[in-house]
């Protein structure tokens, strides 16, 4: 009876420390309020552009907990640079920047900015318009791509934004400096698109392709200096960045699967056809990716990340505005 009852006290415990390992985030986007609930279980992992600044930070607020300027971040975050976590290389004779990254090159990103194995991920961008929740938004698409699952990965809505207009206090200290453990996984090659997938979808005709840039960049009345031309891919439909958040009180977040689908009634985007989202770098397009994808749930859906970039500068042809 004695063995019989520690047996059963073993496997208990095996189960419950089973279970905490195998915690899950509720879907690909969580509240401040969960975030706060669970901050000692999950990895909290800041991105932002050049943000070592906005770290530490003091952050401006107004009435009612809005948010004049983000400063500081969530406690016990680490830090990432979006600058660190796409890759220059050279495709056909072209140097291109901004590239999907190696398993390799993004391995070691991670590890640089701390990130350790065993842990759910809440990403945390600093929520203060689209370009910076679509830097989270990138992460999370590579961190999906190189092994995490979905269970696994989540980005906080509204981000330290979000954190301080829910009346959460931000830490100001330096980011850590200890090298992490994590390692890319196996690739999922579903949910990114290659130049020549593309091509072929383009030939085939039955491949959706959705534009993320601003109107004027989709029509071929302005260009980033990083394409070769201005112009769209053919048929392309456009979901500009005005169309993809929503902002309040100085915080800027994702809205629902419905406000979504009503959006694409608008813009004459199948909410389920097999669809590819492209911008200039990927960066707002993983933006579009994580609606279609993550929130509307059409997991036939992949996101162009070497973008305009690499299709431009490899003399592949646009469509635009004459002249």
């Amino acid at each position: 009876m004695k063995i019989a009852k520690t047996l059963i006290a073993a496997a208990i415990g095996m189960g419950a420390a089973h279970a905490a390992f195998a915690m899950n985030v509720p879907g690909p986007l969580v509240t401040p309020q969960w975030l706060k609930a669970h901050q000692s279980e999950v990895t909290i992992v800041t991105i932002g552009d050049n943000p070592a600044k906005m770290f530490t930070a003091q952050p401006q607020m107004g009435k009612n907990n809005a948010v004049m300027k983000v400063g500081g971040h969530v406690p016990g975050s680490i830090l990432v640079d979006f600058g660190d976590i796409r890759q220059a290389r050279v495709e056909d004779g072209v140097k291109l920047k901004a590239l999907m990254p190696t398993a390799e090159f993004f391995t070691s990103a991670m590890d640089k900015a701390g990130m350790n194995s065993g842990k759910p991920i809440v990403i945390v961008p600093e929520g203060e318009g689209l370009a910076p929740m679509d830097m989270g938004t990138r992460l999370y698409f590579q961190l999906r791509y190189f092994g995490e699952a979905a269970d696994q990965v989540a980005i906080l809505n509204g981000g330290t934004a979000a954190w301080l207009n829910a009346g959460y206090k931000v830490s100001t200290d330096a980011a850590p400096t200890a090298m992490g453990n994590w390692k890319a996984g196996a690739e999922d090659h579903a949910i990114l698109a290659s130049i020549d997938e593309v091509k072929a979808g383009l030939k085939g005709g039955s491949e959706q392709f959705i534009d993320a840039r601003p109107t004027p960049q989709y029509l071929g009345i302005a260009k980033k200096p990083i394409d070769k031309s201005a112009g769209h891919l053919p048929g392309a439909k456009s979901f500009p960045t005005d169309a993809i958040v929503q902002s309040k009180d100085g915080v800027t977040r994702f809205m629902t699967a419905a406000d979504y689908k009503h959006i694409f009634g608008a813009y004459n985007i199948m909410d389920s056809a097999p669809t590819t989202t492209y911008c200039n770098t990927g960066h707002l397009a993983s933006g579009a990716w994580f609606v279609v994808h993550e929130i509307v749930g059409n997991k036939n859906s992949k996101l162009y990340a070497n973008s305009m970039n690499e299709w431009t500068n490899l003399g592949n042809p646009t469509v635009g505005l004459p002249g």
